[in-house]
């Protein structure tokens, strides 16, 4: 069975410097419908104006993953870290007992269009972690990536696997689904068929009883696809 979440049935909170739209419920959005997916609880489809800020804000308890799509967005925390994301890299932030941080778009003319990703823990009360990790576009091409898992590459602390993949058009990539598993599946650009459903940029498609999944792109795109206990 799968259910698709079309990108215009999303939630939205547009702050002027920054326009997000919400997969789940979110901040100001509540939708008792879409409170998440198995252990996936946010996916938000962030571009963020240049010179601008995500102040500094606090976290527990959850697994955060950002992937930027296009543009360069700065981080610092409270673990003492401070690093750029660019295209290609996965970061993730154990919140734990507790992190505080903040984001930036440094560029002038820039915009950063990124996915902030939560996944909920295995156990809460975690030690605070940061991970990064950069991927390249050729490891991505026509082919589902593993990126984070809870053996890694990028290492989350749940049992979910995560798979990133640049589809050229007219490409395709498989992956099996083991009985009893779950999936979803998000286009961050362009289109694509999902077992013979048409999914353009935004859409999600939640994945329950499939063995096999298959994706075609319709056009270059860039999709995640998260396998879920």
């Amino acid at each position: 069975m799968i259910k698709l979440r079309r990108a215009n049935e999303r939630g939205r909170t547009d702050a002027g410097w920054l326009d997000s739209r919400h997969t789940f419920s979110f901040a100001d959005y509540h939708d008792p419908s879409h409170l998440g997916f198995r252990a996936l609880r946010v996916i938000n489809d962030d571009r963020v104006d240049p010179c601008s800020v995500f102040g500094t804000h606090g976290h527990r308890d959850m697994e955060i993953l950002s992937y930027v799509l296009s543009g360069a967005l700065a981080h610092k925390d409270s673990m003492g870290n401070g690093s750029t994301i660019r295209p290609g890299d996965v970061q993730r932030m154990t919140a734990g007992t507790g992190v505080r941080h903040s984001e930036w778009n440094h560029s002038k003319t820039e915009p950063v269009h990124f996915l902030q990703i939560w996944i909920r823990p295995d156990q809460q009360g975690l030690d605070p972690g940061y991970e990064q990790k950069s991927f390249e576009a050729d490891v991505l091409r026509d082919r589902l990536q593993m990126v984070a898992s809870p053996d890694g590459p990028v290492t989350i602390h749940q049992d979910v696997s995560l798979y990133l993949s640049k589809l050229s058009a007219g490409k395709s990539v498989q992956l099996e689904i083991a009985n009893g598993r779950h999936a979803w599946v998000h286009v961050a650009t362009g289109a694509i068929v999902l077992n013979g459903l048409d999914m353009r940029e935004g859409d999600g498609a939640a994945i329950s009883d499939e063995s096999r999944l298959e994706l075609t792109a319709a056009q270059d795109s860039e999709v995640l696809v998260f396998d879920l206990a």
